[in-house]
């Protein structure tokens, strides 16, 4: 992959995970913070969901990156990514792993409401999705 092409993917790949983070800010607006516990969790879980998401967008950019693409039928699972980041970056994939269990686990299946807890998820996502930021001069469209 040229360099060129390597940063039109870094650009759709990370745009598209902005998006999904700006997206997952939005709905946190809704739930409603009091007392550094969210008051709505129906929220908190689509906030939650939709910033895994969009840290996913990533990790698909990062992978097709190093040229880590699924196996032909392979359902991309964490799993997936665990043992495809294992062989690159051991600290990515303990923001990874953190991320899954804040954003995925905790925030989206339980709906927790601590909103200390769901600030660190959207750190780590964060942090995951700026692997991806393309270099300085590159033009970064949001949609």
């Amino acid at each position: 992959m040229s360099i060129q092409e390597q940063e039109q993917t870094r650009t759709m790949y990370y745009s598209e995970a902005v998006r999904y983070m700006d997206n997952a800010r939005e709905y946190l607006k809704n739930a409603k913070k009091e007392d550094n516990f969210y008051q709505d969790k129906k929220y908190v879980k689509t906030a939650c969901g939709t910033a895994y998401s969009g840290l996913l967008v990533a990790m698909d950019g990062f992978l097709t990156l190093k040229d880590l693409k699924p196996k032909a039928k392979e359902r991309k699972s964490i799993e997936f990514y665990q043992r495809n980041i294992t062989k690159i970056d051991k600290k990515m994939l303990n923001t990874l792993n953190s991320a899954y269990e804040i954003l995925h686990l905790l925030g989206y299946y339980d709906g927790i409401t601590d909103a200390i807890v769901v600030k660190r998820g959207f750190d780590l996502a964060d942090a995951l999705i700026d692997r991806i930021k393309p270099s300085e001069g590159t033009i970064v469209e949001k949609e």
